[in-house]
């Protein structure tokens, strides 16, 4: 841990690109959010159920989509309960593992996020993608991908 005398303050550029990534961040999601409303969807809903229509017959363990969507095993609990609610989603148990349970997409889950992603995809392209020229969304990647590398190798997932 650093000392307060060897703590290497920001520079106003590192700053102000430090507090531009914060409010993009925050906004975006605000915004992207907003757009799910009229769905009835959170985005948390949404990432569930995209993860989950990629996955192997739509299904995923709830440790393993807990890593995913980076929620701690009881906050999915409750995530997936409301989404069970809803329709969009169900519990089974996992047959080689009494202890595991896998959450399962609905067919209204599927269709749901059919029906949802062409409108987030739009969503995506006007407030963030659309905003910038090609080169400008490599740079980004670029500049990204590194730090998605090195905070991947933190949490033990690369």
């Amino acid at each position: 841990m650093e000392t307060e005398t060897a703590t290497r303050w920001l520079t106003e550029a590192e700053q102000c690109a430090w507090r531009t990534l914060l409010d993009v961040n925050r906004l975006l999601m605000y915004q992207l959010e907003k757009d799910l409303q009229p769905f009835g969807l959170t985005m948390n809903d949404y990432e569930i159920l995209v993860n989950l229509s990629e996955s192997e017959d739509g299904r995923m363990r709830m440790s393993d989509l807990a890593a995913a969507t980076l929620q701690s095993k009881s906050r999915l609990s409750h995530q997936i309960t409301r989404m069970e609610n809803a329709n969009l989603v169900r519990r089974e148990n996992c047959e080689s593992d009494r202890r595991g349970l896998y959450a399962v997409l609905t067919d209204h889950g599927r269709e749901t996020v059919q029906k949802v992603a062409p409108h987030h995809v739009g969503s995506v392209r006007r407030h963030f993608i659309d905003l910038m020229s090609p080169e400008d969304l490599e740079q980004v990647h670029r500049s990204l991908r590194p730090i998605a590398e090195h905070l991947r190798c933190q949490r033990g997932k690369p």
